[in-house]
């Protein structure tokens, strides 16, 4: 490291509905610089934008004003800066929103924004100067969803937010649709001084925003060794302490829940991950494989040796669209032979319901919901039977929803429904595209008493010719070769061992596809596992949930897999009827799979784990 001082960034927020104590903990637990709270997913923005069209004055995340209200004095005294992408469709309104609660308590803190993001208004004359818009993921054409569009927001990096930094030092800085890295890249390269062509440290800075995004999922939430966090009540947020080298650390605050660890940390890393030869941002393509881990204290991990490469000359933009209507009901079965009951309500429900539906599904909550014929099917002492379906007709989805009640007395005993007559339910679905950044400009502004001000020069962009890593390794299955009942029959043999004991996992969604990162626990594990758990494999076990390929990436530093599912989701985000619409469990599922362990690998698990 080339310099002794740190700048240290917590993180306060990795979701609209996250732990609304988690802002006041980290004020309160210790010294910061910076704190970044992130409340944006890609069909977030739709539903402000529906709430914007009620309320000018609304389209951003309100519980970030209430949070504030209690903690802004101990924030400005401590002359700790925050920045939000909080203000959502509306960051003008947010920052307004922002200043009242300030003059309430009696207090006047600098209040910047960044804007520009939505395009949905510009659409039209974006096309005609060049810009395609059809789906990045697919390939399809705009046209299929052009009429039907209900928000477009380009996703900026960290130029805005630095630009806003320099030219006006604010307290709080409120931005849209920007990356949940860039809000954390930008004091990084505001403090240090970093230039945009700084790639390898650009990219430490962008790691280190992946890490801290979704909050406390580094710090022993959501992970594999559950157990093993001695503490959930007030867990600790994440904090990174950064060095101009672009060296730094993940911490928490001191007393407070959770746990850092090489193994917290790494899971983190795999979270959301794609190619990690090429994980893009509108600053710089960072590689995943080059991230060195090492424990260097009790909760305290440092993180070096990042590699970076000069970023794409494309910004995302996360389109969302009218996509019909969909509903879905409950009914609680109570056993003896709940399986055997629920069943056979379905069955009586598929052939009463009329219409012609684009998807309808029976999942058996308590069962094999999540999982399907990756869990084991011993029968349940009650089960939960979801019906569900979508249309483009939402009178059809309306004659469904009524029937749900009628099943109670015409079937098997010991049912109750839960919840009545199920509402239709607008489905607003997701069209990522890309546009070229010399076609948008990024906007900035200070807010001095109810006006804005705008920069009348605004941010430039960066960008450059990118060519991916070819030096990678990678497996593709694209057809299922073996049925559900080759593949589980011999799960209760002597000799096999679930994955669990071998490996952590993590997983997350983009969109239709999930992830699922695996990480060995041993050298030998590794070795097993890099033989064994073969994409092909993956897609045979994962058939009945995922329709598209899988491809595997290897990322051996981190004695790590990384697998994408495609078409895996039912359509993802709130297109989605399944219970799990964000493939979270899907980790859950792969580490219960049992397999063949030759006994060298599993004593050295656990002589590691001893």
């Amino acid at each position: 490291m080339s310099g002794q001082k740190s700048l240290r960034i917590g993180n306060a927020g990795g979701y609209w509905g996250d732990d609304p104590g988690a802002l006041k903990r980290q004020i309160d637990g210790g010294d910061l610089d910076y704190i970044t709270m992130d409340f944006l997913a890609e069909v977030t923005m739709s539903i402000m934008r529906k709430q914007m069209a009620k309320d000018p004055e609304s389209g951003y995340a309100k519980d970030f004003i209430s949070m504030l209200k209690g903690v802004l004095p101990d924030l400005l005294q401590k002359k700790i800066r925050l920045i939000t992408n909080a203000g959502g469709m509306n960051p003008r309104a947010c920052a307004r929103a922002v200043r009242r609660q300030a003059e309430e308590l009696g207090l006047s803190p600098r209040i910047a924004v960044v804007c520009g993001d939505d395009i949905l208004g510009d659409v039209d004359t974006l096309e005609e100067q060049g810009a395609d818009f059809s789906n990045m993921e697919t390939q399809q054409p705009f046209s299929l969803v052009r009429d039907r569009l209900e928000a477009a927001n380009v996703y900026f990096g960290v130029v805005p937010v630095l630009a806003a930094l320099r030219r006006w030092q604010p307290d709080i800085l409120i931005t849209g649709r920007v990356t949940d890295t860039g809000i954390t890249l930008a004091p990084m390269m505001y403090e240090w001084g970093w230039s945009l062509t700084d790639y390898d440290k650009l990219a430490a800075g962008i790691v280190a925003g992946h890490m801290l995004e979704c909050g406390s999922q580094i710090t022993g939430g959501n992970f594999s060794d559950w157990k093993k966090v001695p503490d959930f009540k007030e867990i600790g947020y994440p904090i990174v302490e950064m060095y101009d080298d672009g060296t730094f650390f993940i911490t928490k605050h001191a007393n407070t829940g959770g746990l850092v660890t090489v193994d917290t940390v790494r899971e983190q890393v795999f979270y959301e991950m794609g190619n990690p030869a090429a994980y893009l941002s509108p600053d710089v393509v960072a590689d995943f494989r080059s991230i060195f881990l090492e424990q260097a204290a009790k909760d305290r991990v440092r993180v070096s040796r990042i590699r970076g490469y000069a970023p794409t000359s494309h910004y995302k933009v996360s389109m969302a669209y009218r996509d019909g209507f969909k509903s879905s009901g409950l009914i609680l079965i109570s056993g003896p032979e709940a399986r055997s009951k629920a069943e056979t309500f379905a069955g009586i429900f598929w052939e009463r319901c009329p219409g012609q539906f684009k998807e309808t599904l029976t999942e058996y909550l308590g069962w094999n919901a999540c999982h399907r014929s990756l869990g084991l099917k011993e029968d349940g002492n009650e089960i939960v039977l979801k019906l569900a379906v979508r249309s483009d007709d939402a009178d059809q989805v309306r004659g469904f929803a009524k029937l749900i009640p009628s099943l109670i007395l015409s079937g098997p005993p010991g049912v109750a429904v839960l919840g009545g007559v199920p509402a239709p339910q607008s489905v607003i679905s997701y069209w990522p595209a890309l546009i070229p950044k010399q076609l948008i400009c990024p906007q900035i502004a200070l807010l001095e008493g109810d006006q804005l001000t705008e920069a009348e020069d605004a941010p430039g962009t960066v960008s450059a010719l990118w060519a991916p890593s070819e030096d990678q390794q990678i497996q593709v299955a694209r057809e299922v070769l073996s049925s559900p009942e080759n593949l589980f029959s011999g799960q209760s043999q002597s000799g096999t061992f679930a994955l669990s004991e071998l490996a952590l996992a993590r997983s997350g969604d983009k969109g239709d596809s999930v992830n699922i990162g695996v990480l060995a626990r041993s050298d030998a594990a590794w070795e097993f596992l890099k033989e064994y758990l073969t994409a092909q494999r993956v897609k045979d076990w994962f058939q009945e949930l995922c329709y598209g390929q899988v491809t595997r990436y290897t990322l051996e530093g981190l004695k790590g897999l990384n697998f994408i599912l495609e078409a895996a989701l039912g359509g993802g985000g709130s297109c989605t009827l399944r219970s799990d619409a964000q493939g979270k469990t899907f980790s859950q599922a792969l580490l219960r799979q049992k397999v063949p362990v030759p006994e060298q690998v599993m004593k050295s698990v656990r002589i590691g784990d001893s």
